[in-house]
């Protein structure tokens, strides 16, 4: 029979040796992380010293003591996004070194307003955005935490609609544009958030900022020339080349469109006619060599507001060249106090218009109609009994689906959110939604997926060909409240099993933040 095996103690010599060597190998790992981090600080504060002087070393106490509030303990089913999620921030801090180094090198100036973008400040979290929106009111301190104090800003939302930057900006603002991708082969091989976003003053404005898309951070801060002022709204060249912006002349009040040059810092470098008063949103046309512009034919007064010809007041859709300011078309709306206000582009070159009528309020005039190059006149959305009332007057933001063909239409004053099918023109249904105004469309389908694994009746399955089509017809809204709303069109679930149900046509699905979100929210597609 063989005998037990049994353990023999090291000799007490051996064991202290070892315990001195691993205690050596952990003060040493421990040691080169500290300098490493502290030298990724430094390196990052440098570079954040340059663009924002008043930057400094306790935002970074600051903003990992609320880092470490909010997320989560530790578990092993969290490792792999925790991971993922420490080699993104490393990423982030080697890009801000090397942008760093990059600007120390070439030495270089651009038309920057120091004074302008010594006003913001960023705190950001280590997670890729999905969209960015302004906010009207928003905690003041850097650390994405409760303060009483608030203030305006722009802030990057993640895929779970989880705030991942945000950003103080010096006034309210108004439209975010972000930058094309100019090689659709970029979608696969690189980061798509290594992109410019706009942000536009609240009109009237005298100013526009341009912040780095993945963090936040305030690159340049670009004032209006002599006798303009900005009218909120903007788009990029299809190949993110150039800028074109509505503005006004503050002395004729005519409407104008300025054009700066990316590649030259957003140096403004021509400017065209706008054919009308009070420029509001511009698209660019699919064709790539058209600029479609919305007149909403009110003079302003810049100091107070003031809307100064109501009665008088001529809105337009405009068709304009880009390369030349040639007018290409014109068209009129049936009543000259719909103010043209809103737009978006279906990729069939159909545009999608949101009106604002700013007439008696009993009057009944269609608020979203759809135009295409060429056609004579506009052609209104069917709204059931024509009853337009029900938005009260007011579209705030027009979003499309081109590939499910399906239109989003938000109204803060009217309190509710509707989708209409493009392919019957009609409604499909509205949910309310106090004081909501951004809509975009979403740009995952992880959301969808969620929902619809949560509230499907069980002799559906997620995974249906119904669901997979369905996944693309979704739309994300954003309001003053907080709420970020993510909306639906299906007839697929069953109403018994629907949560949070506003209607059988449309799952609603919210989540708050504290802070009120502004006009405007736009998708990184």
């Amino acid at each position: 029979m063989s005998q037990p095996a049994t353990s023999k103690a090291l000799p007490s010599s051996k064991l202290s040796g070892l315990k001195s060597s691993s205690l050596k190998s952990a003060l040493g790992m421990a040691s080169g992380t500290i300098l490493g981090t502290a030298a990724l600080v430094g390196a990052h504060h440098c570079y954040r010293k340059q663009r924002a002087p008043e930057a400094s070393l306790q935002d970074y106490l600051t903003g990992l003591n609320a880092r470490s509030q909010a997320l989560p303990l530790l578990k092993p089913t969290h490792l792999p996004s925790q991971l993922a999620r420490l080699r993104y921030a490393y990423n982030q801090a080697t890009s801000a070194y090397l942008d760093y180094a990059k600007d120390i090198s070439e030495n270089s100036s651009d038309n920057t307003n120091t004074n302008l973008a010594a006003l913001h400040t960023t705190t950001m979290l280590a997670r890729s955005i999905s969209w960015v929106s302004g906010v009207a009111s928003m905690p003041q301190t850097s650390a994405l935490n409760d303060d009483e104090d608030s203030c305006f800003g722009v802030v990057g939302i993640d895929a779970d609609r989880q705030l991942v930057w945000q950003t103080t900006m010096p006034e309210r603002v108004h439209d975010i544009v972000v930058q094309p991708i100019i090689d659709a082969n970029d979608r696969q091989s690189k980061n798509t958030t290594e992109r410019d976003v706009v942000v536009m003053g609240r009109r009237p404005s005298e100013g526009f900022w341009v912040l780095d898309t993945a963090t936040g951070q305030v690159k340049h801060a670009i004032k209006a020339a002599a006798d303009r002022h900005f009218y909120g709204h903007a788009c990029y060249s299809l190949d993110g080349t150039q800028l074109y912006i509505t503005e006004n002349d503050t002395v004729s009040l005519d409407g104008k469109i300025g054009i700066y040059e990316v590649n030259n810092n957003y140096q403004k470098i021509a400017e065209f006619d706008s054919h009308g008063i009070g420029p509001h949103e511009l698209i660019m046309h699919p064709d790539t060599d058209t600029l479609v512009i919305a007149n909403g034919g009110i003079k302003t007064e810049q100091a107070s507001r003031e809307e100064l010809n109501l009665d008088s007041m001529r809105p337009s859709l405009v068709y304009l060249n880009r390369h030349n300011g040639e007018l290409l078309q014109q068209i009129i709306p049936e009543h000259n106090q719909m103010s043209i206000r809103h737009l978006a582009m279906h990729d069939d070159g159909t545009v999608m218009i949101g009106i604002q009528f700013q007439g008696e309020k009993h009057i009944n005039v269609p608020l979203v109609l759809t135009h295409r190059y060429g056609d004579t006149e506009f052609k209104p959305l069917i709204m059931p009994n024509n009853q337009w009332q029900c938005f009260h007057q007011y579209i705030a933001s027009v979003a499309v689906d081109s590939r499910q063909n399906l239109l989003c239409v938000t109204t803060p004053i009217g309190g509710c959110a509707a989708i209409y099918d493009l392919t019957t023109r009609k409604l499909i249904d509205s949910v309310p939604l106090p004081d909501c105004a951004g809509a975009s469309v979403l740009t995952n389908r992880s959301d969808f997926n969620n929902n619809i694994s949560a509230n499907a009746s069980a002799n559906t399955s997620a995974n249906d060909d119904s669901y997979d089509d369905k996944a693309r017809s979704g739309f994300i809204v954003s309001d003053g409240q907080g709420q970020l709303t993510t909306l639906f069109a299906t007839n697929s679930v069953s109403d018994d099993n629907v949560k949070d149900k506003v209607s059988s046509r449309i799952i609603q699905n919210s989540q708050r933040h504290k802070m009120s979100f502004d006009n405007h929210l736009q998708a990184l597609l």
